[in-house]
């Protein structure tokens, strides 16, 4: 998933109380160890238990999910059944992860049999453990259920939100948001594979992470099957008025009719990625790989559900700059949805392996200087991440410890460019072509399989350090994994095309007018970097100039707009105010609304336009939106 926007919380003390209290109860120890120092070259330790999850997989788990649920616009609800099947097991207790959810009954195998449960306590962000009473014979636990219009993983939004004239609905699952539309065991340590009937409206498509249709049916009932074995958090439904476009061999996009056309024209290079990543680490393992563009209120840029990636419209530039985006999240085929995080303290094995992956996909099929730029890029926004967050901070370790914080709260940049800086120092320690086949080795040998953190230690030690303890301290994967910070040594990233930039922005800066500037020719990543490094904030009148020769304010592309309008905030250049304006009540990417608000709350002026904005744009925000800007703006409603 491209995340990259979130903010660090600081409440750790306030909000790990409740989560500490629930652990000792228990018996989970809250803390996970450092790995690194601690992993040899034997078999990795069992993994720690997930402090986001009330679920006792080590007791019982589940192997298999059938959802039957029905889509209701009007009251903004899914309700049905799950119904759980348990891998076999000498249990006498079931613990699932609710929250928000109205639990109506609980049956046991053919659903006959009522079975006797309780919802324990809310704790803040887990919500509530549902525990079954089940005997060591129980195959199955049936939970009939209803969401409520708050559940945090859905949007239900209405024709005008949706930019239609038909409503839409999709869920967003990770990380711990799968428990308030399904009640499952919530953790990434657990995967298993589903079914699902979905009844919908008949003029509208359902979708999901799964086996999926490509047209309407004339009753809106669907049927899907999911095969390989998933963490809850790859759980995904859409229902709106799609259409579907196919690429050749096993890739297509489903888009709104208004945008499906735009859609297919841009990532029309989606074979190509497939068949780079195939090249590079082994075959893709779920069938088809298809994309999903939603409305413009998801609050991502993409989120990686098996066979059916969610995408933000926002990269929709119309000139194929940003399809780096596509290369993510089809890598996460391999390292997230393949190998995945045991828990959400491993995060950097998901999107650090992820982001690695992606740069070599894209300099597979577009050369290494445009690589080189999309990573120079990575590493300026990871440095100034390093810098707020402070150089001790633990948070900028690679394992983290994230007990009594929600992750969705608490995860930034740290897991994807550190993490991919982590890999390509391997790669330039030990060789490209030897890294590769250690890649696809681990891919290969935990496929299917969730992992943590000692355990890549272990392997990597088992596999590819083992008998050189000069290329051990070289590596000093503890450096990476256990410790803030950089390390000294990490890979430098020099990007030729962005020196030339450097050049352009200097001579602004000794007065060249804007419009003498030689930027013809610029892609997308280099207008980024120049944004980045001009002086802030700039005179009013330079910012004029700036957008009199280059149309900044009339840019196509979302993330360059984003980050000229943040400038243009710094610099009170007050005539892309109305562009400003409608970018926040049109777009809903986290990643691109969150620095606008934050700039503008920078003045009492600011702070009031940002309220008065935010007013109008809040009800069409996914709820991780509105979380974050809420907490910025300390909303009050």
């Amino acid at each position: 998933m491209k995340l990259l926007d979130l903010p660090l919380v600081s409440s750790l003390l306030l909000a790990a109380l409740p989560l500490l209290v629930a652990c000792a109860a228990s018996g989970r120890p809250p803390n996970p160890r450092p790995v690194a120092a601690a992993a040899g070259a034997g078999a990795a330790p069992a993994p720690a238990r997930d402090p986001h999850s009330f679920a006792r997989p080590e007791e019982v788990a589940v192997d298999h999910l059938k959802l039957t649920l029905r889509v209701d616009f009007a009251s903004r609800t899914l309700s049905g059944r799950a119904s759980l099947r348990l891998a076999p097991h000498a249990a006498s207790r079931l613990h699932l992860d609710t929250r928000d959810l109205d639990v109506r009954a609980v049956t046991l195998d053919d659903g006959r049999a009522a079975a006797t449960f309780r919802l324990g306590d809310p704790v803040r962000f887990l919500g509530r453990d549902l525990e079954v009473e089940i005997t060591p014979q129980t195959q199955w636990v049936n939970v009939d259920y209803a969401t409520r219009p708050e559940s945090a993983a859905l949007q239900w939004l209405t024709p005008e939100q949706a930019g239609g004239g038909k409503p839409f609905l999709y869920s967003q699952s990770e990380a711990i948001l799968a428990r308030t539309w399904i009640p499952c065991q919530d953790t990434p340590g657990v995967r298993m594979t589903y079914e699902a009937t979905i009844a919908a409206p008949p003029d509208l498509l359902a979708v999901m992470s799964a086996e999926n249709p490509t047209a309407k049916r004339a009753d809106g009932v669907y049927r899907f099957a999911m095969p390989q074995p998933i963490p809850s958090y790859l759980l995904a439904l859409a229902v709106g008025d799609l259409q579907f476009h196919p690429f050749a061999g096993n890739s297509g996009v489903y888009a709104q009719p208004a945008v499906i056309e735009r859609a297919a024209w841009e990532l029309a290079d989606t074979p190509r990625m497939i068949a780079a990543a195939e090249r590079l680490y082994g075959p893709y393992r779920w069938g088809r790989y298809d994309l999903l563009i939603l409305p413009a209120s998801y609050p991502f840029g993409g989120m990686e559900n098996p066979r059916l990636t969610f995408a933000t419209p926002t990269i929709l530039a119309g000139d194929r700059s940003l399809v780096a985006l596509v290369a993510h999240e089809l890598a996460h085929s391999w390292s997230g949805n393949l190998v995945t995080n045991a828990t959400w303290n491993d995060f950097w094995l998901n999107e650090g392996f992820t982001v690695y992956f992606e740069r070599r996909i894209v300099e597979a099929l577009y050369g290494r200087p445009f690589e080189e730029m999309e990573a120079a890029l990575g590493r300026e926004s990871l440095e100034s991440t390093l810098a707020d967050l402070g150089p001790d901070s633990p948070d900028t370790r690679l394992h983290l410890d994230m007990a009594g914080r929600d992750p969705d709260d608490a995860v930034n940049d740290v897991a994807y460019e550190k993490g991919a800086l982590f890999l390509r120092a391997i790669d330039e320690a030990v060789g490209r072509q030897r890294f590769d086949a250690f890649l696809r080795g681990w891919f290969d040998a935990h496929a299917f399989r969730s992992m943590d953190t000692a355990g890549f230690v272990a392997y990597l030690n088992e596999h590819l350090l083992a008998g050189d303890p000069q290329l051990a301290a070289k590596v000093d994967a503890a450096a990476w994994i256990d410790r803030p910070g950089l390390p000294a040594s990490a890979p430098a990233i020099v990007s030729a095309a962005f020196a030339k930039v450097d050049g352009q922005v200097a001579a602004l800066a000794a007065g060249t007018a804007p419009a003498e500037l030689a930027t013809q020719g610029w892609s997308a990543q280099e207008w980024l970097h120049f944004l980045g490094k001009l002086p802030r904030p700039m005179p009013a009148s330079r910012m004029a100039a700036l957008d009199d020769a280059f149309h900044l304010t009339a840019s196509g592309n979302d993330e360059i707009l984003a980050v000229w309008l943040e400038r243009a905030i710094e610099s009170r250049h007050e005539p892309a105010y109305p562009t400003l304006e409608r970018f926040l009540l049109q777009v809903g990417r986290r990643k691109l609304v969150k620095p606008l608000y934050a700039e503008l709350a920078k003045t009492p002026a600011g702070t009031e336009m940002a309220l008065r904005i935010y007013g109008q744009a809040r009800p069409g925000y996914h709820a991780l939106t509105q979380q974050a800007i809420d907490r910025l703006l300390d909303w009050r409603g």
